[in-house]
């Protein structure tokens, strides 16, 4: 997807993809979001986190899967001026792309994204992850979306987004190896930008009328964390 949210505004490649002719489906399975896990398979799971999964009270979060698509797609959609998305996406834009990119990539050694689902009570409230990742480099770009209603009330948002982001901080950090995350959140979000700010991330700075939304141009906030700023909060914890 690059349907990024606001952190890094949702981007997971999707801007490459919607360029592309939108080819037909002809797969059965693809008409049943749930389809993808009906037939007898294991869900989804990226060899590159080694079985990573994290939780913190009824909180947790694992691998996307794939019959999280559509719930997903209506969360892109209602939230769609948080986003880099373009336009709404249709369900089959939406099934051809986690067919086509995102459960292409659970196999492969570095996927250039990891996206994660995030549940309470083992219900799907929202998702994100690590987009444009550069191995090379060590880094990436994080992304987070909250289910709509949840992300209208912000103390709530502000806290789930905490809870996901040191989620995110020990995938990026500890289970890849990374050694930066990145995020560039537009500036009329300062209930974002303030949720970021308290997860450990510094604001390096700011992209000046980076795009519009509703016809007004808005600044976009680059913020990073850095995985020895992590490693230094775990430890001023334990002290």
């Amino acid at each position: 997807m690059s349907q990024h949210s606001s952190f890094s505004e949702f981007d997971e490649g999707r801007t490459r993809h919607r360029g592309r002719r939108d080819r037909p489906i002809h797969r059965k399975r693809m008409t049943d979001p749930k389809g993808f896990e009906q037939e007898g398979e294991k869900p989804g799971e990226y060899l590159a986190l080694g079985g990573f999964k994290a939780s913190y009270g009824e909180y947790a979060t694992s691998s996307i899967r794939m019959k999280d698509a559509l719930p997903i797609m209506a969360w892109r959609n209602a939230q769609i001026s948080a986003l880099r998305q373009k336009e709404p996406l249709t369900r089959e834009q939406q099934l051809q792309y986690f067919e086509e990119v995102v459960g292409k990539q659970f196999s492969e050694k570095r996927p250039r994204q990891v996206l994660l689902r995030f549940t309470l009570q083992e219900e799907l409230i929202g998702y994100g992850g690590l987009v444009h990742v550069d191995w090379e480099n060590s880094r990436a770009e994080a992304s987070f979306l909250l289910e709509t209603e949840r992300a209208r009330d912000v103390s709530l948002y502000q806290k789930e987004c905490r809870i996901f982001m040191a989620f995110l901080q020990q995938c990026a950090f500890t289970a890849l190896g990374l050694n930066k995350i990145t995020t560039e959140a537009y500036a009329h979000r300062e209930f974002h930008l303030q949720a970021l700010d308290s997860s450990g991330f510094t604001r390096e700075g700011t992209l000046r009328q980076q795009v519009q939304v509703d016809g007004t141009w808005v600044d976009a906030i680059v913020s990073s964390c850095l995985k020895s700023e992590f490693e230094g909060q775990g430890r001023a914890q334990q002290e």
